[in-house]
């Protein structure tokens, strides 16, 4: 049985809510991972029809806009810099 206020990795909550899915009720699942029926129904709603797979394509997709949206700041950076050294008279 786990502790209160542990914090349950993604992969976790999938699996937990497989165990409601598969007839389990909402009330034994809360006892048995220390949660509450609102915690359940919260990651219901935001992990419902997610597999494990599409869960780490998700976070590989993630991580991948994480370095371009990095990209396309330093390019604007380097692009203002640019502009302001034009600007200037020489």
């Amino acid at each position: 049985m786990a502790s209160k206020g542990i914090r349950y990795k993604e992969e976790q909550i999938i699996r937990i809510l497989k165990e409601v899915e598969s007839g389990t009720t909402v009330a034994e699942v809360c006892r048995k991972y220390a949660v509450s029926e609102q915690t359940v129904y919260r990651w219901r709603s935001k992990y419902s029809g997610i597999e494990t797979s599409e869960l780490q394509r998700l976070r590989e997709l993630e991580a991948e806009n994480s370095r371009l949206k990095k990209i396309v700041a330093q390019q604007a950076l380097d692009l203002d810099a640019l502009k302001d050294l034009v600007a200037k008279k020489w």
